[in-house]
C-alpha cells in the first residue's frame, strides 16, 4: 500500500514543504528511510515504532519504504516523527484516507506515544498558509503558537492515540490560552538619567533614524543606564514585523506556549566572551545569533574592547547588509539582522584618558586598546559621542528630564517622514540611503557643499565616514521637520564624530 502525508522542514526562518511517501510492498521484512536525512531523523524510526505498539499497531512483516521528498533537500529536526507514524497507520488502514487530506502533521514522538513540542512552528504554519496549506496537526506544546496565524486551522494533541482517533472522526476539542504579554512593560525611562542631555539628544538622532551608535566615557558616566532606555524611545512594531521577528524565537525555541506574537522591539545585550557563532548564529543545523535576535530591535555591546577582535570583525557584512548568510557544506542559510548596534567602552584600561593627571596608561597600553575597535568597524558607526563624568550638582538634583514617551513621539513623527519619503524604496530609514542616492536625498547647498569639502579635508574623512554624516544630518533634519540639511544639521552631525580624532587619532605610537 502507498500512501502520502503532508509536513515541512525548516531552512533558516522560512520552510520547505515535504512530503512523506510511505510504501508497503512483499518482500524482505525491513524498515527504511531515505531522502538525505540528518542522524535525529534516522534515528526516528524506532522511536516511531516504539510508539506504534504502544497503541496496538505492530508493524507487519513487509517491507516498509520511507521517503522524505524532495530528496536534494537535507532533513533535519525531529518533526518528520509524527508525520511518517500517521503515514504508516493510513498505509495499514489505522486511519482514513480523506481525513488526512489537506492536513500538513509536524511533531516528536516519544517511545510511549506521547507527542513533544519542536522549535519552528511559527514559520511553519504561517509559510504554510501562503502555499495554500490551512490545517495543521501539531503538537499541544506548540498548540498556541500555531493559533498565532489567524488563516490557519490548527489541532493540537498530546498523545498518538488522540490523533488516531480525531482522525477516526472523533470530534477535537479547541485549545485555549491566556495570553501573557512576551516582554513585560519596562520600567526603565529616559526622566531617571541625571544630566547628560548630549548623548540623551545623540541617543533621539539614533532611535530616529536607526543609526548605530557608540558610547565613550568614564565608568560611572552612566553609559550602560542610558543605553538599556534606547529601545524605550523606538516606535512600536508594525505587524510585519512582529510576524517575522517572531519566526526568529520560534526556530529558536525561545516562543513560550502562552504568549502572542513579540510585541516589544528586542534589547539583547551578550557578554563579552561571546564566541562568534553565538554572535552570528551558525552550528551543524544553523540557528539564529544574538544579531539576528535583535532582529528591529538593539543589539547592545557593553565594554566593547573586551570583545574578540575577530568576533567584532565579523558584525562589518551584516550592519551593511542587514543580514547574515551561513554557508556551510550542506547549503546556505539567510536570517534577518537588521538591527540598531549600541556599544559603550571606557576611554582607556584605567577609564580616565585623556585626563592625563588621573590616567595611568601608557602610550603603547593605548594604542594597543584603540586598537582593538578597528577603523572600519568604527567608519560603519553613524554616531560616536562620549559621556563626560557627572557633576555633583547634576547627581543630586531633583529636576528630570523628557520622559522616554515625549521623545518616543517626537522619533515616531520623524519615522513617519521617512516612511512616507521612501514608501516606493526597498529600504526605509536614513541610515539604510545607498550612498548612490545620498545626492538625491541628502541634497546639500553651494554653502553646504563648501562647509563639507573643508571638514572632509580638516577631519581626513574616508568615503564611508562622510556618507555617515551626510544620513545622520538628514535624520536631524527629518527631527526639526525640515525639507533641506542645512548648516546646522551638518555641525551637529560632525559633533558626533569628533571622538574618533580624539581617541583614535589622538594617541601617537
Amino acid at each position: 500500500m502507498y500512501s502520502t502525508i503532508k509536513t515541512a522542514s525548516l531552512e533558516g526562518i522560512h520552510t520547505k514543504a515535504i512530503q512523506v511517501e510511505v510504501d508497503m510492498s512483499n518482500g524482505m521484512p525491513m524498515f527504511e528511510m531515505v531522502g538525505q536525512l540528518a542522524p535525529e531523523v534516522r534515528e526516528g524510526k524506532e522511536r516511531i515504532r516504539t510508539a506504534l505498539h504502544s497503541i496496538g499497531v505492530i508493524l507487519p512483516a513487509k517491507r516498509i519504504t520511507i521517503n522524505l521528498s524532495p530528496a536534494s533537500i537535507r532533513k533535519t529536526g525531529t518533526g518528520f516523527d509524527l508525520p511518517i507514524a500517521i503515514g504508516i497507520l493510513k498505509s495499514l488502514g489505522v486511519v482514513s484516507r480523506e481525513s488526512c487530506e489537506g492536513k500538513m502533521f509536524v511533531g516528536e514522538l516519544s517511545l510511549n506515544g506521547q507527542i513533544l513540542p519542536v522549535n519552528g512552528i511559527l514559520p511553519i504554519v504561517s509559510d504554510g498558509v501562503l502555499g495554500d496549506a490551512y490545517e495543521y496537526v501539531i503538537p499541544i506544546g506548540n498548540a498556541r503558537e500555531g493559533q498565532l496565524v489567524s488563516e490557519a486551522r490548527t489541532y493540537a494533541f498530546s498523545h498518538l492515540q488522540e490523533v488516531v482517533d480525531f482522525l477516526n472522526g472523533k470530534e477535537y476539542e479547541n485549545v485555549t490560552y491566556n495570553i501573557e504579554e512576551t516582554l513585560a512593560e519596562t520600567e526603565k525611562d529616559f526622566k531617571d538619567v541625571a544630566g547628560q542631555n548630549l548623548i540623551k539628544r545623540a541617543c533621539e538622532v539614533a532611535a530616529a533614524g536607526m543609526h548605530n551608535m557608540l558610547l565613550i566615557g568614564a565608568p560611572g558616566a552612566g553609559k550602560t543606564m542610558i543605553s538599556e532606555r534606547l529601545s524605550t524611545i523606538l516606535p512600536p512594531l508594525t505587524e510585519s514585523e512582529r510576524l517575522e521577528l517572531s519566526k526568529i524565537y520560534s526556530v529558536c525555541g525561545l516562543l513560550s506556549n502562552n504568549t502572542d506574537l513579540i510585541r516589544h522591539r528586542p534589547f539583547r545585550t551578550p557578554h563579552h566572551t561571546i564566541t562568534s557563532v553565538g554572535l552570528t548564529g551558525g552550528g551543524a543545523v544553523p540557528r539564529p545569533g544574538e544579531i539576528s535576535l535583535a532582529h528591529n530591535g538593539v543589539l547592545f555591546l557593553d565594554e566593547l574592547p573586551e570583545f574578540q577582535k575577530k568576533t567584532l570583525e565579523i558584525l562589518r557584512q551584516p550592519m551593511e547588509e542587514h543580514k547574515v548568510h551561513l554557508v556551510r557544506s550542506k547549503g546556505t542559510v539567510t536570517f534577518p539582522a537588521n538591527f540598531l548596534l549600541l556599544a559603550a567602552m571606557n576611554p582607556c584600561n584605567c577609564g580616565y584618558y585623556p585626563d592625563m593627571q588621573k590616567c595611568r596608561c601608557s602610550t603603547g597600553s593605548l594604542k594597543r586598546y584603540f586598537d582593538k575597535v578597528s577603523q572600519p568597524l568604527l567608519d560603519r558607526i553613524d554616531i560616536c559621542v562620549e559621556a563626560p563624568s557627572l557633576s555633583y550638582r547634576e547627581l543630586v538634583g531633583k529636576e528630570q528630564g523628557e520622559s522616554s514617551k515625549v521623545i518616543q513621539q517626537r522619533v515616531l513623527a520623524c519615522h513617519q517622514i521617512q516612511c512616507e519619503r521612501y514608501k516606493n524604496e526597498e529600504f526605509l530609514h536614513n541610515s539604510h540611503i545607498p550612498a548612490s542616492r545620498l545626492d538625491e536625498f541628502c541634497f546639500l547647498g553651494e554653502k553646504e557643499k563648501r562647509y563639507m569639502e573643508n571638514i572632509f579635508i580638516k577631519m581626513s574623512l574616508t568615503a564611508r565616514t562622510y556618507h555617515k554624516i551626510l544620513r545622520v544630518a538628514r535624520t536631524i533634519a527629518d527631527l526639526d521637520e525640515a525639507h533641506f540639511i542645512s548648516l546646522k544639521h551638518l555641525t551637529e552631525a560632525i559633533c558626533y564624530r569628533n571622538v574618533d580624532s580624539k581617541f583614535w587619532g589622538g594617541v601617537e605610537s
